[in-house]
């Protein structure tokens, strides 16, 4: 039994799991606020007849928290986040975080997201601004004014580093450790009238592309060899006639 086999299927898997990574960040290059994914690998070892044998696993995935370019619309219910934190959203089974600052106001008032999540306050409550008030003015701690009137605020909340994030509805993620609210504006700040872009490198994504397909050739080109000399030994060893 040949381990070249399975060692060059690991890498075909591996390599699957890479491009297909890799396709949804290109595929998300213009979607606002989009934290693009990352897949990392380790060696597992098999213990083989004559010494050991590495094998790839099909990876486990990441969404990177680099922040994306930051462009200028003008709109007043348009907010980008400057460091590393998130905006509040109602999520399907609690809070989630986004940073698709594209916001909008229903006829209640209520302050919701494209998809139409309600955006929270520090408190973790939906935001009602007076939809006949006019168009709020958003402050960097992320206060609301409408008008001299303070009618709310945004909630700004970090995420934990060692917290694991995984996608959720709207363009959001949900962390596995608790959020925080920002209390200290220093470093972070709400920019009124900006919009953040997605995260993604697009060259270093299509080179990655280029990359991985060249690898898969590679890996395969290679399964069919070591497959091909397993044929022949076989019908070498075979009795005559057989």
């Amino acid at each position: 039994m040949q381990n070249s086999l399975y060692v060059n299927l690991s890498a075909q898997v591996a390599l699957d799991k890479r491009l297909t990574t890799t396709a949804n960040n290109v595929a998300n290059m213009a979607t606002a606020g989009f934290r693009a994914e990352e897949t990392k690998f380790s060696a597992l070892l098999a213990q083989a007849t004559k010494g050991a044998v590495a094998f790839v696993n099909s990876g486990d995935t990441y969404l990177t928290r680099a922040s994306g370019p930051i462009a200028k619309t003008d709109s007043p219910l348009d907010v980008a986040i400057q460091g590393d934190a998130w905006l509040g959203i109602a999520g399907t089974s609690g809070p989630a975080y986004t940073r698709d600052g594209r916001l909008t106001m229903d006829a209640t008032g209520q302050l919701r997201t494209l998809t139409g999540q309600a955006v929270l306050d520090p408190g973790g409550s939906p935001l009602l601004l007076d939809p006949q008030a006019g168009p709020p003015t958003i402050a960097r701690d992320g206060s609301i004014y409408q008008g001299t009137n303070q009618v709310g605020a945004l909630g700004v909340f970090t995420l934990d580093k060692k917290a694991t994030l995984a996608r959720a509805p709207g363009n959001a993620v949900t962390p596995s450790l608790p959020a925080r609210p920002v209390q200290d504006f220093t470093g972070i700040g709400v920019v009124q009238g900006y919009v953040e872009g997605s995260n993604v490198n697009p060259i270093m994504e299509m080179t990655k592309l280029i990359t991985i397909q060249r690898a898969f050739e590679s890996a395969a080109a290679a399964s069919q060899e070591a497959e091909s000399s397993l044929q022949s030994a076989v019908k070498s060893l075979s009795p005559q006639g057989s």
